[in-house]
């Protein structure tokens, strides 16, 4: 059987549904950044185990799930209150646990988001996401689209689950990702005044996925141009115009996102150079003031 984990704040529309999808499990954990919405009063009454805990940042907060939940079986599966398994991926999820060799400490599974009632098959960024791990093999780093470490193999597994992003409406999107574009621009100005580099080797050879993923996502960010590179790749190449309306809307908004992410940087910078020749002012102005001016 399966341990499940799922991470909450303020998910009371999206939690039932979550819970619903996963009631196969009699063993299900609800990871709480202390929801003022009566979240765990839910999750309680639909018989999962509640543990709430301050947030303290995206991969910190499921740091601190795997370290304090007690899960029963060695095989967990980790969800977000807007994912569902379908429930044609149950069998298939247990019998790969059930089969797979010692070797293997994680899966991949194929993400479907969903916008305007459409699967996303073409304009989805990224549809392989590692959630389904051995207990003790995995931690998170990256405080924003947290990127994930294993400690064994990953192996791809064929198997579906499903995401809602814009279950809470396109206005609760926009807000969300505005906040992740504050924090992306945060994270990408820190990365630019430390002493890290990202590597062109490891962005296009690394064996591992997700590490190939973050030193593409570090250098993509420092490329000029790059909403418009998005868009031609979202389009052109990965063919967000075969999933329609709602594949062509989707690219827009995350052509947007990767704007904002360019004018919290550009803000931040003004900011700092205003702080630095203010600061600069006032010791021209203590240093050399004189009984004359």
């Amino acid at each position: 059987m399966v341990s499940v984990l799922i991470l909450t704040k303020n998910e009371a529309a999206d939690l039932p549904s979550c819970l619903a999808s996963v009631g196969w499990s009699d063993d299900v954990h609800v990871f709480d950044s202390m929801s003022t919405d009566g979240t765990p009063d839910l999750a309680l009454a639909a018989g999962a185990k509640v543990f709430q805990h301050a947030f303290e940042g995206y991969a910190s907060q499921r740091n601190a799930a795997l370290r304090i939940c007690a899960f029963k079986y060695e095989w967990i599966l980790v969800l977000d209150a807007d994912e569902r398994i379908p429930a044609a991926s149950v069998a298939p999820i247990l019998q790969a646990i059930s089969t797979v060799s010692d070797s293997i400490a994680a899966f991949r599974l194929r993400r479907r988001d969903y916008f305007e009632g459409r699967w996303l098959r073409h304009a989805q960024m990224s549809p392989f996401y590692i959630r389904l791990f051995r207990k003790g093999y995995v931690s998170y780093h990256r405080e924003v689209n947290e990127v994930v470490s294993v400690n064994g193999a990953v192996a791809n597994a064929h198997i579906a689950f499903d995401h809602f992003p814009f279950s809470k409406g396109i206005s609760y999107w926009m807000e969300r990702h505005i906040r992740y574009a504050r924090l992306e621009a945060d994270r990408l100005l820190a990365e630019t005044a430390g002493s890290f580099r990202f590597s062109w080797r490891k962005a296009l050879c690394a064996r591992d996925f997700h590490e190939r993923r973050y030193h593409q996502k570090g250098l993509f960010y420092r490329m000029p141009c790059r909403p418009f590179l998005k868009w031609i790749y979202m389009v052109c190449i990965r063919g967000a115009f075969l999933d329609g309306g709602p594949g062509m809307r989707y690219t827009w908004l995350q052509i947007m996102y990767e704007r904002l992410i360019d004018l919290h940087v550009r803000e931040k910078c003004v900011s700092r150079l205003a702080d630095q020749s203010s600061a600069t002012n006032r010791f021209v102005s203590k240093s050399f003031k004189t009984p004359f001016i």
